[in-house]
């Protein structure tokens, strides 16, 4: 019997040798078809609110991952699993560029007093607000057509507001499932600055998809009035905040029962929504919004592992805002945090069947 094309490229791959630089990430010899696990980059950032350069991840990661030894302590033959990542867009990078020029000139009018009109701000704001339902639009469609493949679909950002057609996609797959959400912010903001799919909104927006049962928030500690309000009135919302996860550290509770209380909160399936400013800012100092405080490499994966092993299924998971930076650190580990989660997400879904 004639090994497969998947057989081959396993067969024919030496994972400790120098990395392949072929146009797939981490240099895997498997392609779209192959795959079980796709990556869809999407380089989008029109709404960042600070420091831009979130575009340029997608790229950056690639570039980043073939420096990436491909054993995972966790996972064996980790390698064998089948991760590829599609093309980044060109033309969807363009276009946010465009639209983010448009963008940093409305907001730096509206904080100066400067719109002539209310009809001229709101008539940019339509037309970005239009553009980036487009993205969400594109997004959707792309994730819908990976899935009615059985593929298990990766989103690369861009900022966070590039998950929501992932989100929506997913939720005409499966009746429910819950969001389990590490960053440094609640992003649990109507329409921040006026833009209705700002990367400060993606959770409100995602709390608007009725398939949605919790959300589980992990490390917030930059976060307005409004969404500590919300945050104490929704039960579908669990926010562990990083002063109290902190600070129950510092009065003995481990990690380990802190993530098990997190995971408790969580439903059956699950989805994995990481901003990587939810770390340790010197894991990720080039990101657009860094806040001091923050988890660790480690003790954010511990949890993701955790989430594994407590027989949960991961349906999806997105990595948004890395900005690379002169250094490319950002990107760097970035690439290191995407490959453990596929790893586990491939992981978690077979084990659940």
């Amino acid at each position: 019997m004639e090994p497969t094309d998947k057989a081959k490229a396993i067969q024919n791959f030496d994972p400790s040798g120098m990395a392949n630089i072929n146009g797939n990430i981490y240099g895997l010899p498997f392609s779209i078809d192959d795959a079980r696990l796709v990556i869809l980059p999407v380089p989008w950032e029109v709404t960042v609110s600070y420091q831009a350069g979130t575009a340029n991840a997608p790229e950056a990661i690639l570039e980043a991952s073939y420096q990436v030894d491909l054993y995972d302590p966790l996972v064996k033959d980790a390698w064998k699993l089948g991760v590829a990542m599609l093309d980044v867009p060109s033309e969807l990078k363009e276009k946010s560029n465009m639209f983010r020029l448009k963008a940093e000139e409305y907001l730096t009018k509206l904080s100066h007093g400067q719109l002539n009109s209310n009809e001229e701000g709101g008539n940019v704001l339509n037309e970005i607000n239009q553009a980036c339902s487009e993205m969400n639009s594109w997004v959707k469609e792309q994730s819908l057509n990976l899935l009615e493949q059985n593929k298990l679909v990766a989103l690369l950002g861009g900022d966070h507001s590039t998950p929501l057609g992932l989100m929506q996609a997913l939720a005409q797959k499966h009746e429910d499932f819950g969001i389990l959400h590490l960053d440094a912010h609640a992003d649990l903001r109507k329409a921040y600055e006026g833009f209705q799919f700002s990367h400060a909104s993606i959770m409100y927006n995602a709390l608007s998809i009725s398939q949605v049962k919790k959300l589980v928030q992990v490390g917030i500690r930059d976060y307005c009035e409004d969404e500590a309000q919300r945050i104490a009135s929704d039960q579908r919302i669990q926010t562990f905040f990083d002063r109290d996860i902190q600070h129950k550290q510092f009065e003995g509770i481990g990690w380990s029962q802190i993530a098990d209380d997190i995971i408790a909160t969580l439903p059956s399936k699950v989805y994995v929504s990481f901003d990587i400013d939810g770390l340790d800012p010197t894991l990720c100092p080039n990101t657009g919004t860094p806040v001091p405080g923050g988890l660790g490499y480690e003790q954010a994966i511990y949890l993701i592992e955790k989430v594994v092993k407590s027989g949960r299924e991961i349906i999806g998971f997105d990595l948004n805002e890395v900005a690379p930076g002169q250094d490319e650190w950002d990107a760097n580990v970035a690439a290191r945090i995407l490959y453990r989660l596929a790893n586990l997400c491939i992981v978690s879904m077979e084990t659940s069947k």
